[in-house]
């Protein structure tokens, strides 16, 4: 039986029967939990979805977004430890949510608790990853990179007051992400999966393969039709793929 008390991170409620793992779902910039408010019914109840929700953004949105993704890693580390409890757990992030799920993963494997997989999406390793800083430009051209990764709601650019409300957050999740500094810590030792779309302008396959380089555990490139957001028209897909990959971590570590 999982905890029943809900946490601000993980605004969701716990499933009532023990699940075989527990996916903790890290975001990509600007959005919140609801966006893998579907995974669960998709993925069925053998593992558990738990959406995280980041401060600054939905049931969070009166809380200042945190621009350092070190410091949301060593927020998040007892929340994820208490909600998994004895359930073996992993990582999906797409996008912002890869490079915090992957920040996580070498947190907890320093302290003796690793996933059972890191899944990550549509991000480029960060020991591959180009300078190219976004956060810093005036609005007009922030804005303009952002459309141009096809992920946002037309409704929403149509509303100055929605625009309002979220190039804060995305200029500070962007700021988290680009002002993050890769540091040599060893491979992972956890099996990995990067998913990728085949027309994501920044994330190309050949650097979707160099997150082999960050694991000594089994690591595959999953690519799917589609840009930056696939996931928008490949979902599922993508958790037929994504279950069959904690399917075997799951038996690898019954084995």
């Amino acid at each position: 039986m999982q905890p029943s008390a809900v946490s601000p991170w993980f605004p969701g409620q716990p499933m009532t029967s023990t699940p075989e793992l527990c996916l903790f779902c890290l975001p990509h910039a600007g959005a919140g939990a609801s966006t893998y408010r579907d995974w669960q019914r998709l993925l069925g109840p053998r593992i558990e979805v738990v959406p995280v929700q980041l401060p600054g953004r939905e049931g969070r949105f009166t809380e200042p977004a945190e621009r350092s993704i070190r410091r949301l890693s060593e927020r998040l580390l007892e929340p994820v430890v208490t909600r998994a409890g004895a359930v073996p757990f992993a990582f999906f992030g797409h996008s912002m949510g890869a490079l915090l799920a992957y920040d996580l993963s070498n947190e907890l494997a320093r302290l003796g608790s690793p996933p059972a997989h890191l899944a990550v999406s549509g991000y480029a390793p960060p020991h591959a990853r180009a300078a190219n800083p976004v956060h810093t430009l005036p609005d007009k051209e922030f804005l303009e990179h952002v459309i141009n990764l096809e992920g946002t709601a037309p409704d929403l650019l149509d509303s100055p007051q929605l625009l309002e409300l979220l190039l804060p957050v995305l200029r500070d999740d962007f700021a988290a992400c680009e002002t993050y500094e890769y540091v040599e810590r060893g491979p992972l030792r956890v099996p990995l999966t990067a998913f990728g779309g085949h027309r994501d302008p920044g994330v190309g396959v050949a650097l979707l393969e160099r997150w082999r380089e960050l694991t000594t555990g089994t690591a595959t490139v999953e690519v799917f039709p589609g840009g930056h957001f696939y996931l928008l028209d490949q979902v599922e897909q993508v958790l037929e793929t994504l279950a069959a990959r904690l399917g075997a971590a799951r038996e690898a570590g019954l084995a």
